[in-house]
């Protein structure tokens, strides 16, 4: 079966059909971080296993539903490029329409 895509659409392959594969890679890389501090610190099987699914359960959710649909990835990109660049930028609605009114008094 052939389908016809717009040439717009923007088609990204994706594991099991939801997670795209970047996502998965640093879903892994990040399970692999935290199974290694887990290990380091807890000696207890049964405490292995409860504070690897309580820390990584969260961040694999995050990633998998995103944050207002848009990918995990792009969230935390977004986050770095706000702490690195803190300028806030303040638009006031009145003193605007006061400086573009100057024409009509």
């Amino acid at each position: 079966m052939k389908f016809i895509f717009p040439k717009n659409y923007n088609y990204n392959m994706k594991l099991l059909g939801f997670i795209s594969y970047t996502t998965a890679l640093i879903d892994a890389i990040m399970g692999i971080i935290i199974f290694g501090i887990v290990n380091l610190f807890f000696h207890n099987m049964s405490l292995k296993i409860y504070f690897f699914i309580g820390i990584y359960l969260p961040i694999l959710l995050f990633s998998i539903f995103g944050i207002n649909k848009e990918s995990f990835i792009d969230v935390v990109r977004y986050i770095f490029k706000f702490i690195k660049n803190r300028k806030i930028y303040l638009y006031d609605k009145t003193k605007s329409l006061k400086a573009n009114n100057w024409f009509f008094w």
